[in-house]
């Protein structure tokens, strides 16, 4: 049987105001995916499971507290409007959320789903390497965007003193997490994903790039 907003809302604890805007974010994906490869199509029969809770479970992951977010890549708001949607859940009114998307169509995507949604979030029109560096954020977050040791690339730079990242992965994490320590060090929790199986959430803190780091910047 599907997973459908029932049961994401019976995981997730939600509000009925919460899950209507879950569902116009829903129906705009569905939309524009008609006519724009935002997602794979295929994939939006598995929208609740697959896209809404595989974003929505990294708030549980959060250090308590108002949190400055960054996620990289954001796509079509995957999962970062769902994080939007969950800070404003738990009324993490203190906590500000930026998404970096460099593809100008998925950017404007993003910014008509907070719209619709309600949810707050800011969208930058740019790729990670143009964010302000005096910027810096306690979490970074990135679904479906390079290897480990890339991301850690991106991440390092952008991330408070005692900031931590939160990326999703499949089955081959294992090998990304032996390939990154070649050129980081960090210290790892592996968590279980609520929406896989094979995929985990690597939650990552105290990285440093080791000597000769070719990814550092």
């Amino acid at each position: 049987m599907a997973f459908g907003p029932e049961d994401f809302q019976k995981a997730t604890g939600v509000s009925r105001e919460t899950l209507a805007a879950f569902q116009r974010w829903h129906d705009l994906l569905a939309e524009a995916n008609r006519s724009t490869n935002l997602v794979g199509r295929s994939t939006m029969d598995d929208f609740w499971s697959r896209h809404a809770l595989d974003g929505f479970q990294l708030i549980d992951h959060a250090p308590p507290g108002p949190q400055r977010w960054l996620d990289i890549g954001a796509g079509a708001g995957i999962p970062g409007v769902a994080l939007a949607l969950a800070i404003a859940d738990r009324q993490l009114d203190d906590s500000a959320l930026t998404m970096v998307e460099s593809v100008g169509k998925k950017a404007r995507f993003i910014q008509a789903s907070l719209d619709a949604t309600g949810a707050k979030a800011r969208v930058e029109n740019c790729r990670v390497e143009a964010i302000d560096r005096t910027e810096r954020f306690d979490i970074v977050t990135a679904r479906a965007v390079a290897a480990l040791d890339k991301l850690l690339g991106y991440a390092y730079p952008l991330l408070k003193t005692g900031g931590i990242a939160l990326f999703p992965k499949g089955q081959s994490y294992r090998q990304e997490l032996t390939d990154a320590r070649k050129y980081w060090t960090f210290d790892t929790e592996v968590l279980p994903s609520q929406t896989s199986a094979d995929g985990v959430i690597l939650r990552l803190s105290a990285i440093r790039p080791k000597k000769g780091n070719r990814h550092a910047r």
